[in-house]
């Protein structure tokens, strides 16, 4: 037998759905299942999740619920948090259940206030949106079937089955921003502009419009602008005209950082990339770093923000055997490996030091290869400074072994019929110096 679930809070525009849903359903011979979220946020959830129950079951509904045992964190907002939580776990009910769709119950009221919201907070075109009719997340079609619906249908159906539906106190709550636009603004719009949710749901389908356009273009776009690990051209980028570019670098950055970027993020590129051809900038949770005319993105995680001096001090080690090896004084360690060529000899590695680098020094890049000074092996192979910090690592007769962001130097490279390894230098996160904020 098919399956669809219907998202159902208990309050009345879900409940009015369930209902609705179980009716349409039962002549076609489709099951349903009410899905029900408990966040654990109000004293009264209990009773909602047992009224809930209680009707679906009366209704000859299917039902599941789920309880989100973890909390909003430190500055996380509370409407962002539960709606992350919910669906999360409407998607974990719906797969247990074999639902391949899930039913969500908002209006036209709701799309055109939460246009409205959107363009409040500077969105762009994906952000006036709105919401979607029908869009497929995680293996889930997510469908919202009244979104052309106007509340006061809703309240017709609602009294017309006398359904009995969830008060939640916390809708009045002023500290939530769409509380405060249902009661101290819709009033004043809708007596002042009474087509307002009609004339708002057209221009979400207008941004939508709008939305699909630029997607598009960034389909045609984003290939011409990014060279082959990723990295954007600046060149090729700067070659296109301004509202593509902008689509481009935006595009570019939600693919990376997983999320839109901040407003403000995308106008300082915008204005500062055309000028410089090094840089650093900062992204939630990563950084960019733009250098010979390519800027990438890198995460945090495991990569120091404050590249402070290297230590002035050396450290004896023994690298012979594979494996994690830290290194006193430094925010790194070794990691050594087995290798079948191009490595150095195991024995070689039995007593070795690490050292900061000082200038001097000569490495080849292959066996045969000239030795040339750090710096110039570095600007030919277009090395950037932040792949350069790390330990230079010396054998015990004085021998550069190793270099930061340049590998085994390659007069040293163990014979076919030696044990060898291979090395790599692994860079520690920076002690954090206070609670990160969890995105928003």
């Amino acid at each position: 037998m098919r399956a669809v679930a219907v998202a159902t809070s208990g309050g009345r525009d879900s409940t009015a759905l369930l209902h609705c849903t179980v009716k349409a359903a039962a002549p076609l011979g489709i099951r349903v299942l009410a899905l029900h979220v408990h966040h654990g946020l109000q004293a009264p959830a209990d009773d909602w999740l047992r009224q809930v129950r209680t009707q679906a079951r009366r209704w000859g509904a299917g039902f599941d619920s789920r309880r989100i045992a973890d909390a909003p964190g430190a500055g996380d907002s509370v409407e962002a948090w539960a709606r992350r939580a919910r669906y999360a776990a409407l998607t974990e009910m719906a797969r247990a259940a074999g639902c391949d769709a899930v039913l969500l119950a908002h209006h036209r009221r709701d799309q055109a206030e939460t246009w409205l919201l959107q363009a409040l907070r500077g969105g762009g075109a994906a952000g006036l949106s709105a919401m979607p009719r029908q869009i497929e997340r995680g293996g889930i079609q997510w469908c919202r079937p009244w979104l052309d619906a106007p509340r006061e249908a809703v309240d017709r159906y609602v009294r017309r089955h006398r359904l009995r539906f969830v008060d939640d106190s916390s809708n009045a709550d002023p500290r939530y921003a769409r509380n405060r636009l249902r009661t101290a603004v819709w009033p004043v719009l809708s007596s002042a502009f009474p087509q307002v949710d009609s004339a708002l749901v057209a221009a979400a389908g207008q941004a939508q419009d709008a939305a699909a356009l630029a997607l598009e273009v960034l389909a045609q776009d984003l290939p011409t602008v990014l060279d082959e690990a990723g990295g954007l051209q600046t060149a090729a980028w700067l070659a296109l005209p301004p509202a593509r570019r902008r689509n481009a670098l935006q595009g570019w950055l939600r693919h990376g950082l997983g999320r839109g970027a901040p407003e403000a993020l995308l106008a300082r590129l915008a204005a500062e990339l055309p000028e410089r051809r090094a840089a650093t900038w900062q992204a939630p949770g990563h950084s960019l770093r733009l250098y010979r005319g390519v800027l990438r993105l890198h995460s945090l995680q495991g990569l120091r923000q404050d590249p402070a001096a290297p230590p002035t001090t050396s450290a004896m080690l023994n690298l012979s055997l594979p494996g994690r090896h830290p290194v006193p004084g430094w925010d790194g360690h070794w990691r050594v490996e087995a290798a079948t060529a191009a490595g150095l000899p195991a024995t070689l590695l039995q007593a070795v030091q690490a050292v900061p680098r000082r200038g001097g020094e000569r490495f080849s890049l292959a066996p045969g290869g000239t030795p040339r000074s750090l710096k110039k092996q570095y600007q030919a192979l277009g090395i950037p400074a932040w792949q350069r910090n790390g330990p230079l690592l010396f054998s015990r007769a004085g021998q550069l072994l190793w270099v930061p962001g340049l590998g085994i130097d390659g007069r040293l490279q163990a014979r076919a019929d030696e044990a060898q390894l291979q090395l790599d230098w692994v860079p520690e996160p920076a002690a954090p110096t206070g609670q990160r904020q969890p995105a928003r």
